[in-house]
């Protein structure tokens, strides 16, 4: 069978189930074929011409409401990378980013960045757009990209002024309103819990007796949720980056407090290391917390502007550090960039010659020339809204925005830098989102599983700080946690002992002694 994944999204909107008594709610064998053109282009430059050939794609069909098995029925897509050797393959191992609202469709042809070569050989590794995400029956809450833009122009990152935070509010309360009206029948049910359901459906499509799943960050909750919903059915699972589960199913405001207090561990951490390292391996060394806390002052008071021209505001300058805060390769530049902001407010003979010897990364390339061309009417939009759908499904927050001011003031207190930023997001969105009492797991999380479940957790770890991959183990039945001295968000990859220790599971079953600490292959600065 040829699948033509560029009518994925066709084949994977919600469409009407049988209804009737002779609909039968088994699950059938994945249809696997070729991969459509326009979806192997998007694959990296790392993927080989041999690899690209051996590629199949598959849509699978799952109930919108696992409740109601021969119900409405939607489409996961999948890509599988086969394992090198079938003739001793174990079975597949499954794949998920995080988000929640990544794509991992592709996640499977790049697999050799994070598995050892003899998990290739005896898996075959599966990618998968979740439920309402890219190309499963993506949840859209916009008709245009027209619309789009008109309700998030009001929605600041950092809202401190009274008319941004009562701009910030009424987006997103308009956006919400437009979820309300334009997601469609999956709306109610984009919970984690629907995942893990769809994940066994999956799982029993392929052939697969018991699930393998390695899960990135959000993905975390995911293996997670799965384990304890069929603790049977769970053959290895590795959880790289992890949340707190018991929290944030539980009470979402507290678990994104803590969230940004990660963040503040990671800052912290990175211009500690700076300091350390030296202004020639660290361009903005030289009291960098000093440095960093004397910028926010100064933006607070209004824009610096670089030799470019270039405004550099306050809310720049906490998303960018947040953003590049996951990904050690790009502390190097996001230093100098700040050691650039810190020129520019401080000029003087002594840093003008700093500026010049800065490396600053290049800039952006205006989009391939598209942003300058005016939209036309009615553009299509081609976003999806699964993270809010996720996580505000989750999450519980109070059904009020009217105190979010007095929230993110206090918030800001205990973390300074993230906690209004943090407070921005989904305290702002999921109070009025439209979905009433969605389908969602809220436990238990101590089922046993024959095999210990593998946590993965990095010390400086931003997203999901340390402490949630340390209660995560502690709240799993059966657990080995594993950590690594290392900044960035997940690991996977980035740490030949900890991809070592991790292949021996998931091949032999091995699993790591609990408590395990290993190195990253790249430090920052060194």
């Amino acid at each position: 069978m040829r699948v033509l994944l560029a009518s994925v999204l066709a084949l994977g909107t919600v469409v009407p189930g049988p209804g009737t008594a002779s609909a039968q709610a088994a699950t059938g064998p994945a249809a696997w074929g070729q991969c459509a053109a326009d979806v192997l282009a998007t694959l990296p430059a790392s993927v080989t011409p041999e690899e690209r050939a051996r590629l199949s794609c598959a849509v699978q069909e799952v109930p919108v409401d696992h409740s109601r098995p021969r119900g409405e029925k939607t489409g996961i897509a999948m890509m599988k990378r086969p394992a090198n050797d079938p003739s001793r393959k174990i079975g597949s191992i499954f794949l998920n980013p995080g988000g929640p609202g990544g794509s991992g469709l592709l996640r499977g042809a790049v697999a050799k960045n994070y598995f050892q070569p003899e998990v290739l050989d005896r898996f075959d590794v599966i990618g998968f757009d979740p439920r309402g995400v890219a190309r499963s029956a993506p949840l859209r809450c916009f008709r245009t990209q027209e619309e789009s833009d008109a309700v998030n122009s009001g929605w600041s990152a950092l809202p401190i002024t009274e008319e941004e935070i009562g701009a910030t509010i009424r987006s997103a309360k308009a956006y919400t309103d437009y979820c309300r009206i334009n997601a469609g029948p999956l709306l109610n049910f984009m919970s984690t819990e629907a995942v893990a359901r769809d994940l066994d459906v999956l799982r029993e499509a392929v052939g697969d007796e018991q699930l393998n799943f390695v899960g990135f960050s959000y993905g975390t909750l995911i293996g997670s949720t799965y384990a304890n919903i069929f603790p049977h059915r769970s053959r290895a699972i590795v959880i790289d980056g992890n949340v707190d589960p018991q929290l944030r199913l539980t009470n979402g405001a507290e678990y994104d407090r803590q969230r940004a207090q990660g963040f503040e561990i990671a800052l912290d951490a990175m211009l500690r290391r700076c300091d350390s390292a030296g202004a020639e391996k660290c361009a903005f060394a030289g009291d960098a917390r000093k440095k960093f806390e004397d910028m926010k002052k100064a933006l607070a008071g209004g824009p610096a502007t670089l030799p470019n021209g270039t405004k550099v505001t306050l809310a720049d300058v906490v998303s960018r550090v947040a953003g590049d805060l996951y990904s050690v390769p790009r502390f190097a530049t996001l230093v100098a960039w700040l050691q650039s902001v810190h020129v520019a407010l401080n000029p003087g003979p002594a840093t003008f010659g700093a500026a010049s010897t800065v490396d600053l990364p290049a800039p952006l390339n205006n989009g391939g020339g598209r942003l300058d061309v005016d939209p036309l009417p009615e553009t299509p939009y081609t976003a999806d809204d699964s993270y809010f759908a996720v996580n505000c499904s989750d999450k519980p927050f109070a059904r009020t925005n009217r105190f979010w001011e007095q929230t993110a003031d206090r918030w800001e207190r205990q973390s300074p830098t993230f906690g209004r930023y943090q407070a921005a997001s989904d305290l702002l969105a999921c109070p009025t989102w439209p979905a009433r009492n969605p389908d969602r797991w809220i436990g238990p999380w101590n089922r046993h599983t024959k095999n210990p479940i593998v946590v993965v957790g990095n010390y400086y770890d931003p997203a999901t700080q340390y402490l949630f991959s340390q209660r995560m183990a502690k709240q799993l039945g059966n657990a080995r946690l594993i950590s690594v001295d290392s900044f960035g968000h997940c690991i996977l990859g980035r740490s030949a002992a900890t991809d070592a220790a991790v292949a021996r599971y998931l091949v032999d079953l091995v699993a790591p002694a609990d408590g395990s600490v290993f190195q990253p292959n790249v430090q920052p600065f060194a």
